[in-house]
């Protein structure tokens, strides 16, 4: 099975000047708890990512406004992607290694086209390849590796 068969081919970005504020927004309005930073609307390369978690660690936990600050200023720069021909196997692989539970999709030209996430896996893998994926991407993370040190 490939990547192109599960994930969800609606993603919702932001840019890096996106504002917080505007980020909670599209995160509520379309059910979400993170969203890829590409780096402009015309050219939809991921730049990052950007989690209701990183809004909460890297802005509010610290004291900082929340309604000053943009996407920018709080996303993990990190991004890895998957292919939509990627096969569901690479996808499950790439995501336990670096301990993510969603991958932007993107394209032959580098831009983001989809994501796909440990609920697409869920749906389509069986319980055992789930359950390691699941294991895998929870397992403790060292206090830097959180912070993307």
């Amino acid at each position: 099975m490939r990547v192109r068969e599960i994930m969800s081919d609606h993603v919702v970005c932001c840019t890096p000047d996106t504002s917080l504020r505007d980020v909670a927004k599209l995160m509520t309005e379309n059910d979400c708890g993170d969203i890829p930073v590409i780096q402009d609307v015309d050219a939809r390369r991921p730049v990052g990512m950007i989690t209701d978690r990183d809004i909460t660690c890297r802005a509010v936990a610290e004291g900082r406004n929340p309604l000053e600050l943009t996407a920018a200023e709080c996303m993990s720069e990190r991004v890895v992607t998957v292919t939509p021909d990627a096969l569901l196997e690479d996808c499950c692989r790439t995501m336990e290694r670096n301990q993510v539970r969603r991958l932007p999709v993107v394209d032959e030209n580098g831009e983001c086209c989809g994501v796909v996430s440990q609920a697409d896996i869920a749906r389509v893998a069986s319980r055992a390849r789930t359950g390691d994926v699941v294991r895998e991407v929870s397992r403790h993370k060292t206090w830097a590796s959180r912070l993307d040190i």
